[in-house]
């Protein structure tokens, strides 16, 4: 999921250094989501990872 976070980054750069500021902000806005929900997957499995077995 973090790599698709990158690629909609990259065309969110790519897009705004041609001009597309439609597409530029509507890829930030994706990548933005992507990260976030991916952060919150790494701390949930993070912390569901050390818990002391039973």
């Amino acid at each position: 999921m973090l790599h698709y976070s990158i690629v909609f980054l990259i065309v969110a750069i790519i897009a705004g250094l041609f001009g597309f500021g439609v597409i530029a902000s509507t890829a930030a806005g994706i990548a933005k989501i992507l990260f976030v929900v991916f952060l919150v997957l790494f701390l949930a499995s993070f912390l569901m990872g050390r818990r002391a077995p039973l």
